[in-house]
């Protein structure tokens, strides 16, 4: 069975190659307070302050991927960049590869509700990855592997005339093993070429928005 997310681009595809990533940290700050003995006089006793605890920092869970032993474990929400929520060319890069993103943190744990909340029902190809998704993550199954990186994204930033920007995204996706519940394996795709996609994205109310994913084809 395979469930890869579109479909396999032709040695003649072209992809506006660029490489442009871009990312928000949150940047998490602590502090400590202590206080230190008090001063000493003559007509009252020496007062000592209480030096305050230490936080104890809390660890964040490592990272498990799935494996024919179980699903995969504390999988990083993926997180929408600023620059991924302005109309710019660096907004649409941005937004594409978050986009896929999102669909990767799907295979890996067959949580759809942050997909679908990015992606129309009219989008047939997304409909069908999410239905083997949906499949192979219910009745104790699981999915190894299907994580997906972006090596180009690319986009001429111009409208169309039905107000819409064309961006092109080279993805790479790791083979899809797919493991019933009693742990054995059903199938394993083989490693296919990398696809080139075509997502029409439009922008409004301060937000990119998918509204359709193709084929790069020669």
């Amino acid at each position: 069975m395979t469930s890869h997310i579109i479909s396999a681009t032709s040695r003649r595809s072209r992809l506006y190659l660029v490489a442009a990533v871009a990312a928000s940290v949150l940047l998490l700050t602590g502090c400590n307070s202590g206080g230190d003995p008090g001063g000493t006089s003559s007509a009252s006793p020496t007062s000592t302050a209480s030096p305050s605890a230490t936080p104890t920092p809390t660890a964040t869970p490592a990272y498990v991927p799935a494996s024919a032993s179980g699903r995969a474990q504390n999988v990083p929400v993926p997180v929408l960049p600023e620059v991924a929520k302005t109309e710019t060319k660096e907004g649409a890069i941005a937004f594409a590869r978050y986009w896929f993103e999102v669909l990767s943190y799907s295979y890996e744990t067959g949580e759809l509700s942050l997909h679908e909340s990015l992606t129309p029902q009219t989008c047939a190809p997304c409909q069908k990855s999410a239905e083997a998704i949906r499949a192979w993550h219910s009745e104790g199954r699981w999915l190894v592997g299907g994580q997906i990186s972006t090596p180009a994204v690319d986009t001429t930033f111009s409208r169309d005339e039905a107000g819409k920007y064309k961006v092109s995204v080279q993805v790479h996706q790791i083979p899809l093993s797919y493991v019933r519940a009693d742990g054995t394996v059903a199938h394993t795709d083989p490693q296919g070429a990398d696809q080139g996609n075509l997502l029409i994205l439009s922008y409004s109310s301060d937000s990119w928005r998918l509204d359709e994913v193709g084929s790069i084809v020669g």
